[in-house]
């Protein structure tokens, strides 16, 4: 049966280490360019507001969020997904679903006016499953890349 679990506190503490180590994995298919240091770079991101959640069956991370809640001009109070991935060999059997809609209801929870996240364009599976669930393309994000 799938769990959802905090790995973080509301203040960024890791509260179940056991969790984040075996996160690395899964985390990894969506950002192969993580730092070699995974858990020194998570302190990092947990230190500057994100906050993570695994969804485990039968032990085994099946996937992950990475959020955070922003204060804009524009939305208020956001909860954002930095990044919402689903182990590759569990795709379609509803782990994105599940860790999404604990997103949404958390953010409601919160107060949060908006639940946002970034997709890369190429990624065309992903889009239509945040079109399914609810989520709309209303603006476009840019880059301007500062290292070489």
């Amino acid at each position: 049966m799938l769990q959802l679990i905090e790995v973080t506190d509301s203040e960024g503490r890791i509260v179940a280490a056991r969790w984040l180590a075996q996160a690395e994995g899964v985390h990894r298919q969506l950002r192969p360019q993580l730092m070699p240091n995974y858990s020194d770079q998570m302190l990092r991101v947990f230190a500057g507001g994100g906050r993570m959640l695994v969804a485990v069956d039968d032990g085994v991370v099946l996937g992950l969020a990475i959020w955070r809640v922003l204060e804009k001009t524009f939305s208020r109070s956001e909860l954002y997904i930095d990044d919402l991935v689903s182990d590759a060999g569990h795709r379609s059997a509803g782990v994105g679903k599940a860790l999404l809609g604990w997103c949404e209801r958390h953010a409601r929870a919160l107060g949060c006016t908006q639940l946002t996240l970034d997709s890369g364009t190429p990624r065309l599976k992903a889009h239509k499953f945040y079109f399914r669930e609810g989520l709309q393309i209303t603006s476009f994000h840019f880059v301007k890349t500062l290292e070489d």
